[in-house]
């Protein structure tokens, strides 16, 4: 298996857990956290979760981004192509602003809480960059 092969699996098998994570809080789940309070500090780092509809919204977003870095549509190999490269730069920018402590920037009402920030800052922001390197290795020797 090459590089980019891998690079690709393991792409758009994060994206789409992510995208089935958001849809399961777009339910009402709470999963992997026990109340909905744990849940929003950690999660959004605010006093109420994120309603259905942003989950949803990211959910949506999360996994037309799985379906561009696994190549679709197949029979637009440069809109998949270019939909993967734009998934490593969304990816890139949200890491660098959790990073830099500034997630509200990208997500209005996030990130207000320090439990919030700091995972932000050692688990959701490296997430973000891990993923925009591996997206931008699974993009970046596609068959033209």
């Amino acid at each position: 298996m090459t590089i980019e092969r891998a690079a690709r699996r393991v792409s758009v098998t994060a994206l789409t857990a992510l995208a089935g994570a958001h849809v399961a809080w777009g339910l009402g789940s709470t999963w992997p956290l026990p109340d909905r309070e744990t849940f929003s500090d950690v999660v959004a780092g605010r006093q109420e979760p994120p309603g259905p509809v942003p989950c949803f919204a990211v959910a949506g977003a999360l996994g037309t981004a799985a379906l561009l870095v696994a190549g679709r549509p197949r029979r637009r190999p440069a809109l998949s192509r270019i939909g993967s490269a734009g998934v490593a730069g969304v990816l890139a920018v949200r890491g660098a602003a959790g990073l830099a402590g500034r997630t509200e920037l990208l997500s209005p009402g996030a990130g207000g809480s320090p439990r919030f920030r700091r995972l932000d800052r050692i688990v959701y922001a490296p997430l973000c960059l891990a993923l925009a390197a591996s997206t931008a290795v699974a993009t970046a020797r596609r068959d033209r």
